[in-house]
């Protein structure tokens, strides 16, 4: 049942994309985050170790909290009727995936090249990029978002449906929550470089194994859209250790 929930989640993904008049778990994980922020570096000392702690509290309850939850949910559905418990973890599945959404940010930076040329791209690839776009070139438009293509096709894609496979929609949703707090507190900078170490390695942990299969499968699907799957493999094998994020070296080296 589980599995057949995830396949119909991830096909109303790719035929729909993100729901955007509807609530969206992730916006909710975000507010979640910030509130919760606020209150643990309250509550604990102004310390590098103290905010360290509050980090890690973060870290281990918001994924916990959001698992938990969506177990509840589809147990309580389940115990009106197993169709209920289907629908709703199909649901959970199809909001939990970005298939759709990063095929759409990324073909809109093409088009912006063809029908606005730079200062278009430019502004398309700001949409999907964390850093200042305004000074790129057009090969540094290019590269900006294939990088974020090939970073996200594992968070957005091939990560949640590793969890989603093994543990349903619970997991799923917990593994969003780890991949929303590293977007948000994982930085090295020096209001999170204590606070959010804990959710930044917990990120690197949970997708160490996914990173690694997109790679792969990347390198797989090579001869199926005409591209070198030689060449992916030995420009992954040489390059997948060339980068500050060992997740995010695989599928950008493939």
């Amino acid at each position: 049942m589980t599995i057949l929930a995830v396949a119909a989640g991830f096909a109303a993904d790719l035929a729909f994309g993100d729901p955007r008049r509807l609530p969206h778990p992730v916006v909710a994980m975000g507010r979640a985050i910030t509130w919760a922020e606020g209150r643990l570096r309250g509550a604990f000392p102004q310390t590098s170790a103290g905010t360290r702690a509050a980090g890690l509290v973060l870290a281990v309850a918001l994924p916990l909290t959001c698992g938990l939850l969506t177990w509840g949910i589809l147990h309580v559905c389940g115990m009106v009727h197993s169709g209920l418990r289907f629908v709703a973890e199909a649901w959970a599945s199809y909001q939990i995936l970005a298939a759709c959404e990063l095929r759409r940010q990324s073909l809109a930076v093409a088009r912006a090249f063809s029908k606005g040329g730079l200062v278009a791209a430019r502004e398309a690839v700001g949409l999907i990029v964390g850093r200042d776009t305004s000074v790129l070139d057009e090969q540094g438009v290019a590269r900006a978002a294939v990088e974020t293509v090939a970073e996200n096709a594992s968070d957005g894609v091939i990560a949640p449906l590793f969890y989603l496979m093994i543990g349903g929609a619970p997991l799923g949703m917990a593994y969003k929550a780890v991949n929303t707090l590293d977007s948000m507190v994982g930085y090295k900078n020096e209001r999170y470089i204590d606070f959010g170490c804990a959710s930044a390695r917990l990120d690197d942990a949970v997708n160490w194994i996914p990173s690694r299969l997109s790679a792969l499968l990347m390198i797989a699907v090579c001869p199926i859209v005409g591209l070198d799957a030689r060449g992916a493999a030995r420009i992954w094998r040489r390059d997948r250790r060339r980068h500050a994020s060992p997740n995010a070296a695989q599928t950008e080296s493939a």
